[in-house]
């Protein structure tokens, strides 16, 4: 059974529910093709009843779930990985087409990032182990202590349009792994992608109920957010969401990858050629729309003329338009939302002194590629996230200046920090309050087996890899007293 109709492949079913593709309950949702605006398909719209239906199905499934061993859900996590990879082209295009990301670049996601998510988790719950401690607290070699973990429960799983099927891989391979089960809730952008992940799991012989998925809007992450039978919580998307969602999982486990302010510091000594390279992909890779992108440029001032100018011309060679075509580097937006953020932003900029400079032109959900110059740092584009295809550029004096100004937005995910020197480049980097310092790299560069998040309002927890096993698994001490002669006297420290 799959997530089409079979009376009109164009409307996909709202609601994977205890293994079965079922309609949702409060009517349907339009996907569009921001290319063209075209009507992609319908979609089922879920809502609170569908809801707390994918949760007790969840929770239901749950112990058995844990109760396999670890190899038997390590086979069906690699099964998945290679269903994944079999049917991977299929996924690109839908995704492309459902949020604008050029094909190259959806590929890039479903081959390298989406369907390995599956088999890196199969080796990493293989290697999650436990750890043992001596006795401290007594004179005895009678103590054994020994610390496992146990899975969380139930697990909401709520994922945004950027990357549609890469983080959601990430988050629903490592936590079911773990022996969690999930209800997912992915962007209403990129329903129709992620119904073609979700079908992948009863063929790789994942148990029903284990992986449930509930397509909709707001409403319905906000009622997995509230309800009492979601023991933990993981959410990708803005900082105001996290936010709210950090309010309500109080006593609660919760993974909130949040907001950048992507600072990208390019100091006197940089080698400007791969700087400007590096920026072109931290500034206008998938339009923007990418939490770790460049969205403040500090150029120290000996070198800030040559890059400008190198960067000038790379971006009038950049190649937008339609991004189903193989050569397109920069489609559209994904919706109107954050067209109007955007345009708001550079608005604001213009207005409070900004010089602007557009290559391509505004049609639609199409966004100019834009370089902002004589950027300072009160204006909204210096301060909030953007999430678009712009490049606010601040001239700099020295390495103090820009330390300064990365701390002012209160973000801090990822920087990207460009110098020869060393010493420079580590000083720098600890000073930097950010989660990760990318050094002579983009800042859209991240290693899918190393720790990721955010400081500060960009989030709480690491995810990828086993930080992810970290957050959905909770630490479990087992203290046994093996018997045997005991000393006269117990205490660890005598004298009292």
């Amino acid at each position: 059974m799959n997530a089409h109709s079979k009376t009109n492949p164009n409307v996909t079913k709202g609601a994977l529910i205890g293994g079965e593709w079922i309609d949702g309950s409060a009517g349907t949702f339009e996907v569009r093709n921001p290319h063209d605006g075209s009507l992609l398909h319908n979609v089922g719209k879920c809502n609170a009843d569908d809801v707390a239906k994918a949760v007790a199905n969840a929770r239901a499934a749950q112990p058995a779930w844990a109760a396999l061993s670890v190899i038997e859900r390590a086979q069906i996590m690699r099964r998945i990985h290679q269903l994944f990879l079999e049917n991977a082209e299929a996924i690109a295009q839908v995704l492309c087409a459902e949020i604008g990301k050029p094909i190259t670049d959806a590929r890039e996601e479903v081959f390298e990032y989406s369907a390995p998510s599956w088999g890196k988790s199969a080796e990493e719950i293989l290697r999650h182990r436990g750890l043992s401690f001596p006795s401290t607290q007594e004179r005895t070699t009678n103590k054994r202590l020994v610390m496992n973990y146990r899975p969380l429960g139930t697990v909401a799983v709520i994922t945004p349009y950027n990357f549609p099927t890469d983080i959601a891989s990430i988050a629903l391979a490592h936590i079911v792994a773990a022996g969690n089960t999930i209800i997912w809730k992915p962007s209403e952008y990129a329903a129709k992608c992620c119904a073609m992940v979700a079908d992948l799991f009863k063929q790789a012989g994942l148990p029903d109920g284990v992986i449930n998925l509930v397509q909709g809007v707001g409403d319905v992450g906000a009622a997995l957010v509230e309800s009492k039978g979601v023991d933990g919580v993981f959410f990708t998307g803005s900082t105001k969401t996290g936010r709210g969602i950090a309010e309500k999982c109080a006593l609660r486990p919760h993974l909130l990858e949040l907001g950048g302010d992507g600072p990208f510091i390019i100091l006197a000594d940089a080698n400007i050629d791969k700087a400007v390279e590096g920026a072109m992909n931290g500034c206008f890779y998938y339009t923007g729309q990418v939490c770790t992108s460049a969205e403040r440029v500090l150029v120290h001032e000996d070198v800030y003329d040559e890059f400008l100018a190198k960067f000038r011309a790379r971006a009038a060679a950049l190649r937008i338009g339609n991004p189903a075509d193989e050569d397109t580097e920069m489609g559209p937006l994904c919706n109107s939302a954050t067209l109007a953020r955007v345009k708001q932003h550079v608005q604001d900029a213009v207005a409070k002194g900004a010089k602007i400079e557009q290559f391509g032109k505004e049609d639609g959900l199409y966004y100019p590629a834009t370089i902002l110059t004589d950027v300072t740092t009160d204006m909204l584009i210096a301060q909030e996230e953007t999430f678009g295809p712009v490049a606010p550029i601040i001239k700099i004096k020295n390495a103090e200046q820009a330390i300064e100004i990365a701390h002012q937005s209160g973000l801090g995910l990822i920087a990207s920090l460009w110098t020869q020197d060393l010493a420079t480049a580590w000083r720098v980097g600890e000073a930097l309050p950010h989660g990760t310092v990318n050094i002579n790299e983009t800042s859209n560069y991240w290693d899918q087996l190393a720790p990721f998040g955010g400081t500060g309002q960009s989030g709480v927890g690491r995810e990828l890899s086993q930080w992810f096993l970290e957050t959905f698994t909770e630490r479990k001490l087992l203290v046994f007293d093996l018997g045997g002669e005991k000393s006269y006297n117990r205490r660890a420290e005598g004298g009292w």
